[in-house]
């Protein structure tokens, strides 16, 4: 009975606001009205409550390509990290509107996003962190930071005791091409030198950027002149399409991407990604 009411509250509540914003919606205005309809379809269509504002990107683009690398093994500290619970990205409504643009886009061309990461829960800071100062635990080193000691990694703030992902204003993405080809596994006791540049056949089906997600190196930095000529008009394909869009890049990695004009600017929030 409990369940049944607390739905009905939540349609009449939804029902208030779309009449209200039917009432700003000029018959001209069909984008705003789609808009409108589909965050109403997301609310009711989830089974897993998110906070207002928040969405998941695949119910926007259902064709786009996620691999949350924190969600896995694959990743820096070489295990889940906390937080991660399943392979859903989540953002802002406003920054899945703005993708799904850039998405359009690229499939024009027969190409499309994937996603590393996006909204990243506080706990999943913490995890970096608590790694980051032990020393001891270097099981990684050679796949994702072969020039770097930890305290390093620190000081050049690639680990930070907050992270605009947090504020589900961030994410880490890349280009691939359709139809997608197939991904090797990784495995610890593989371990390929990041520094030494790309090995896209092996690890990765996107488009070759000349570095591998979270290599903390200079071959990273987006104008990395060590790279070849194809791997920086990939970064570049990226970057304009994103930047047109809304998003401004970190200079030291490639991935990364902020929505400037951001729904949380001053919120970091730890729900999980689930």
């Amino acid at each position: 009975m409990h369940s049944c009411i607390s739905k009905f509250v939540k349609i009449r509540n939804l029902s208030r606001i779309v009449i209200f914003s039917l009432q700003k919606v000029t018959r001209y205005d069909s984008k705003k009205l789609l808009s409108i309809f589909m965050s109403i379809s997301l609310v009711l269509g989830n089974k897993n409550t998110l906070p207002n504002k928040f969405v998941y990107l695949d119910d926007f683009i259902p064709n786009i390509v996620i691999e949350l690398r924190y969600n896995s093994s694959f990743n820096f500290i070489g295990k889940n990290i906390d937080g991660y619970k399943n392979n859903r990205c989540i953002l802002t409504l406003d920054m899945a509107e703005a993708l799904k643009e850039v998405q359009n886009e690229l499939q024009v061309m027969g190409l499309g996003l994937k996603v590393y990461d996006a909204y990243r829960p506080q706990m999943a800071v913490d995890h970096f962190l608590r790694w980051a100062n032990d020393e001891s635990d270097t099981l990684t080193k050679k796949e994702f930071y072969p020039t770097f000691t930890k305290k390093e990694l620190l000081e050049n703030l690639y680990i930070a005791t907050k992270s605009s992902h947090s504020r589900g204003s961030a994410i880490d993405l890349t280009i691939v091409p359709f139809p997608l080809s197939e991904q090797k596994p990784f495995k610890i006791k593989d371990q390929w030198d990041c520094s030494k540049g790309n090995y896209i056949p092996q690890r990765d089906n996107s488009l070759d950027m000349g570095s591998s997600y979270d290599c903390f190196h200079e071959i990273s930095h987006t104008g990395s002149t060590i790279i070849t000529p194809q791997q920086r008009a990939n970064r570049l394909l990226l970057k304009s399409l994103m930047e047109k869009q809304g998003f401004r890049n970190y200079y030291k990695e490639w991935w990364h991407y902020n929505f400037i004009n951001e729904t949380f600017p001053e919120t970091y929030f730890n729900f999980p990604v689930d």
